[in-house]
């Protein structure tokens, strides 16, 4: 069943574009390790001095960059074992046509 359904991803393209969405996705949340602790810093500063609260600037929180973290390394794992599983093993295409057809007599006699 595995095998079916690996040659059903490989030869409708629907596996590269699926391993292409998990990169892009694997991608993001790589920008999000960086992205998420300013955006958590800005938003502390904002409510701060919304607030008027002024007893200095809040530290950069790097434990909001932890989930991103994750989620991408997860991404990556699962992104490099469906890689490997459909394009790097061995594939037996399903032909239709035999092996060796048979040659038409030749009508130069």
């Amino acid at each position: 069943m595995l095998e079916r359904l690996k040659r059903a991803l490989v030869d409708s393209y629907i596996g590269a574009i699926a391993l292409g969405w998990v990169l892009a996705q694997d991608i993001m949340h790589f920008v999000g390790i960086f992205s998420a602790p300013v955006a958590s810093w800005v938003s502390q500063n904002t409510y701060r001095e919304m607030t008027q609260k002024t007893n200095g600037l809040a530290g950069f929180p790097f434990q909001d960059a932890l989930p991103e973290l994750v989620r991408a390394f997860l991404l990556l794992m699962v992104w490099s074992v469906l890689i490997r599983w459909l394009y790097f093993t061995s594939y037996k295409p399903n032909s239709l046509q035999p092996a060796q057809a048979e040659k038409a007599p030749d009508s130069r006699d």
